[in-house]
Formats: C-alpha cells, structure tokens, sequence
C-alpha cells in the first residue's frame, strides 16, 4: 500500500508530494491516476519526498516515468529526494537515474 500526501505551493508552482510504503502492480494504477489529477489540477514542479518508501517495482517506476512525459510537456521537472539507496540503486540500474534529479537519502 502506498500512501501520497500531496500539498501545492503557488509561490514556487510546485507539488510537494510524499510517498509513504510501497507502490507495486496493485497500486500502481492508483498512483498513476493521482498524479495526472494533480498534474491537470496545477501544472507545475513535482517535489517528491521518498524518504519512507519502502518498495518500488517495475509498475512504479513505469507510473514515475508517465508522470515525468506530462510535466515535460510544459517544461516541467519531477525530483526525487531521500530515496533509500536499495531503492536508488534500482534507479542507477535502470539507468532512470539520469531522466530524473534524485537526492539520496544518507544513512
């Protein structure tokens, strides 16, 4: 299960949006459909806090992925902070790590 908790700031035209457990072929689909709302809701930056995402698969990063098309499409940018590095390395193997601007979390 994965838990968002999303909050837009106008100031700087950005989605602050933490992911809370794990997103997997369950909810992916979920997932997906809140971040095109969101994106439609406010066009703007996406900040997301990864800090207690426990698990992601293939689903989830394909739902990243399709987030990152749309907010490209008005030039846009998705960021990625505190991901754990079990996590991140998912990211560099998948060469992903290079689409996306990702912090990593420190141990």
């Amino acid at each position: 299960m994965v838990v968002l908790k999303e909050k837009f700031k106008s100031e700087t035209n950005t989605w602050c949006i933490s992911l809370d457990g794990e997103i997997d072929i369950y909810n992916a689909p979920e997932l997906k459909e809140r971040l095109h709302k969101l994106i439609e809701q406010h066009p703007g930056n996406i900040i997301l806090n990864c800090e207690n995402l426990t698990y992601i698969d293939s689903t989830g990063l394909g739902v990243l992925i399709s987030a990152l098309r749309r907010v490209k499409e008005y030039d846009g940018q998705i960021t990625i902070k505190n991901l754990k590095p079990y996590i991140h390395k998912i990211f560099v193997i998948t060469g992903l790590d290079k689409i996306f601007t990702i912090e990593v979390q420190e141990v």
